[in-house]
């Protein structure tokens, strides 16, 4: 059983409705759910976010916080996983903001992925450092790491 039929079995069993905010992966989150036959059960909407400005537009994320710590942050990863649950209809959203490379810097290096994950009245946030394992395989893994957030959280539900 593939991360995305586990997903959809436990929350068709828990009546749960999902969003995704995607940066670095592209829509790989939603793609990976929609792959399984009675996703429109449990998948609301995704949004993907690739831009600073489509991250204000789409999910409200503050324009102060992009300034202070950058698109790739715990707050912007925070604030993009509130904004996909507030637009939605969804009781939980997850959002993936990172640098899937080639590139990055000294201070944000490549592989480095923040990952936000909201219920109804809590949200929390993590880095993942995947490392320079290339493009390829860093939104992989992303995807995969949001696949298994979104599991945790539904089965808290």
């Amino acid at each position: 059983m593939t991360l995305a039929e586990e997903l959809l079995d436990l929350a068709k069993a828990k009546g749960v409705q999902l969003a995704t905010a995607e940066s670095c992966t592209g829509g790989m989150v939603s793609a990976a759910i929609t792959d399984v036959a009675g996703s429109s059960a449990i998948l609301d909407r995704g949004f993907v976010t690739y831009t600073n400005a489509a991250k204000t537009q789409m999910l409200g994320v503050s324009p102060d916080t992009l300034s202070a710590h950058g698109a790739v942050s715990e707050q912007v990863a925070r604030e993009m996983a509130e904004g996909a649950r507030r637009n939605s209809a969804a009781q939980i959203a997850v959002s993936i903001t990172g640098i899937a490379g080639p590139g990055g810097s000294e201070f944000k290096p490549e592989g480095r992925v923040c990952f936000g994950i909201t219920l109804q009245t809590e949200t929390l946030t993590e880095t993942i450092e995947f490392g320079a394992i290339g493009r390829k395989n860093v939104r992989q893994s992303a995807r995969d790491h949001a696949l298994r957030l979104l599991i945790s959280a539904t089965s808290q539900v």
